[in-house]
């Protein structure tokens, strides 16, 4: 008699090891992310990112050597790669600048503000001084393509006349600041009960926007 044929779903699965080895390195960054968020970067050592992920140290540095090269990892994970969909978003974009400006703002606090990885801004605001090469990877990797993403928007608009005439730089911090200050808050005191309570992040950047943009957009048109 032949043999029964193999259902091709089950002759492509991965066997148990090699999805256990794929998954690897989603596992230590996500324990990395913890790890540096509830203690900081200086105070996380490897083997307790290992021991977090269920692996030996000796297995983390197979993946990532140093833990300096594990935390830029975790920022390429957790903020660079959503600038990175933001830039290419933008350069498809044909639409209204403000209808695109509002998304992206909004889809950044979304993914980032109120989750773990907002925290990391907190680390390189409170420990970068101590590590500058980390501090100049942030900058080259999540600062200055956060400013190319938003500036773009700023000058796109008006260029094309949507928005009023208006300094870029200065421009994009005041967008910026707002964002930033929200979740440095959310990290560092979102455990704490006020009277009356803080209104909602998403409920702020509403409001932001909607002042910004008034002032952007050129009436004149």
């Amino acid at each position: 008699m032949p043999n029964a044929a193999v259902p091709a779903s089950s002759a492509a699965a991965p066997a148990p090891r090699q999805r256990r080895k794929e998954a690897r390195p989603q596992e230590l960054l996500a324990a990395a992310l913890a790890l540096f968020v509830e203690k900081g970067f200086a105070a996380t050592r490897s083997e307790e990112v290992a021991a977090r992920a269920g692996v030996s140290k000796g297995t983390l540095y197979l993946y990532y050597p140093s833990k300096e090269e594990l935390f830029k990892a975790v920022v390429r994970e957790n903020l660079a790669i959503h600038i990175a969909e933001g830039l290419q978003i933008a350069a498809q974009h044909e639409g209204s600048m403000a209808d695109l400006l509002r998304f992206v703002m909004c889809e950044w606090w979304k993914r980032v503000g109120p989750g773990p990885a907002g925290g990391i801004c907190k680390i390189m605001i409170a420990e970068s001084r101590n590590f500058p090469e980390l501090a100049q990877f942030y900058v080259d990797e999540v600062i200055a393509p956060t400013h190319r993403l938003i500036g773009g928007l700023l000058e796109r608009g008006m260029a094309s006349g949507e928005f009023r005439r208006l300094p870029v730089a200065e421009t994009v911090q005041v967008l910026i600041g707002p964002m930033l200050q929200m979740t440095l808050f959310r990290q560092a005191f979102g455990a704490c009960q006020m009277d009356p309570p803080s209104p909602q992040p998403e409920s702020v950047l509403e409001v932001q926007m909607e002042l910004l943009l008034l002032g952007l957009l050129n009436r004149e048109r």
